[in-house]
């Protein structure tokens, strides 16, 4: 059983939070447009005293709360957007714009991050500067990034920086973190084959884009099977062919989008080049053309030894040893990588969102933040402010 002080303090308080959170899940707002919800974000901080910076990557906020005279700095990140998902959760709260939803938590992260800042702010237990960031589009592995190049830690400079988010499937209020890596990184891809149309009943005409690219994703599939070591974990995966609209017609040209993962820089190297190679030799094989588009990278993320040492620690003193656990290095991705890359010094943790039978995953229609747990991540929060800063 948890017996916690900052955790029962802050439960007492959460129905002002759980009624947040469903607002900002009733109202989702995608990559660099999060507008109500920044401002939600914006007027929340300023009501509890915080100094708020608007506008970092477009939509970012950041809330700065200084306290005592030490020199010591401290920053903790959620994310601000949804998904381009249709909801099927069938909730009271379930989202109003058709197309957009909260399918990944980032509704319950800047939830907990509230909910640890007002605390926070009316406690001040704590020596130094808490800066607070909200970033947007996470869900494009590119907010991140773009809040750096606008001067993020120039702005705000951090001793530390922590990330955390939920994750369903692993035990609620748990969590879970590893030293060094941690997800994978991520590639999109974006192969354009370019053929030649000709009616559909006379293919000999033409060269047909749609057939090249079926044969394009199949050889694909042989990159991990055959060019990367077992012991190598990576994932090619072709999420989205598109061409022609008619039944009838040979496809002057045909569009793969690939998502692509893994766990180290080498092994990211030789997949990416063989997609590229095996692309274009496909495509020659029957006469075509490729155009291979790198759209978006997001580094491996790698938690810094340092701070996964005291998040761990910080964690085991909140819930107790038993509710925390060793991570396995996962291949999905996270853009807080970007700010682990830039500031080493950091860490991100998972907290479980619960392992009933019959829970949805992230990016599932039929997924949904486990209130439960909004307590437990803002008490995570605090206690890493209130013991780093009082070190």
């Amino acid at each position: 059983m948890i017996n916690n002080k900052i955790i029962e303090t802050l439960k007492s308080d959460m129905n002002e939070f759980i009624e947040i959170r469903r607002h900002i899940h009733m109202h989702p707002e995608l990559g660099f447009s999060e507008k109500s919800t920044s401002e939600l974000v914006s007027q929340k901080l300023k009501e509890w005293g915080f100094e708020v910076h608007y506008g970092l990557a477009g939509t970012g906020v950041v809330g700065t709360l200084r306290c005592g005279t030490a020199n010591k700095t401290i920053g903790l990140r959620a994310d601000l957007d949804a998904l381009p998902i249709v909801e099927k959760t069938g909730k009271q709260w379930s989202s109003q714009e058709r197309g957009k939803f909260h399918g990944c938590g980032h509704d319950g992260h800047t939830t907990m991050l509230l909910c640890a800042a007002k605390y926070l702010s009316k406690t001040r237990n704590f020596d130094g500067t808490l800066h607070v960031i909200f970033q947007p589009a996470e869900e494009t592995l590119y907010g991140g990034r773009k809040m750096i190049e606008d001067g993020l830690f120039e702005l705000f400079p951090c001793d530390k920086i922590f990330g955390m988010h939920n994750m369903p499937g692993r035990k609620s209020g748990q969590f879970y973190c590893r030293s060094g890596t941690m997800l994978a990184s991520s590639d999109t891809i974006h192969i354009e084959i370019f053929g030649i149309g000709a009616h559909g009943a006379m293919p000999e005409d033409g060269i047909d884009a749609t057939l090249v690219a079926c044969h394009i994703g199949v050889a694909l599939q042989s990159i991990v099977s055959r060019n990367i070591s077992p012991f190598k974990p990576a994932v090619v995966t072709i999420g989205c062919i598109q061409s022609g609209d008619a039944p009838n017609i040979i496809n002057s040209s045909a569009l793969l989008k690939l998502s692509v993962r893994t766990l180290d820089k080498l092994t990211r190297d030789i997949v990416i080049k063989r997609i590229e190679d095996i692309s274009a030799a496909q495509a020659a094989s029957f006469g075509a053309k490729i155009s291979f588009n790198l759209i978006n990278s997001c580094p491996v993320l790698t938690n810094g030894a340092e701070s996964t040492e005291f998040a761990i620690k910080t964690a085991i003193s909140l819930v107790g040893k038993d509710h925390v656990h060793e991570a396995s290095p996962q291949m999905g991705s996270e853009d807080f990588s970007f700010m682990l890359e830039t500031h080493p010094d950091g860490c991100y943790m998972l907290l479980g969102n619960g392992d009933e039978p019959g829970y949805c995953n992230l990016h599932n229609s039929g997924y949904d933040f486990n209130d439960d747990i909004i307590a437990i991540g803002a008490a995570y929060w605090v206690s890493l402010v209130e013991s780093y800063a009082n070190m």
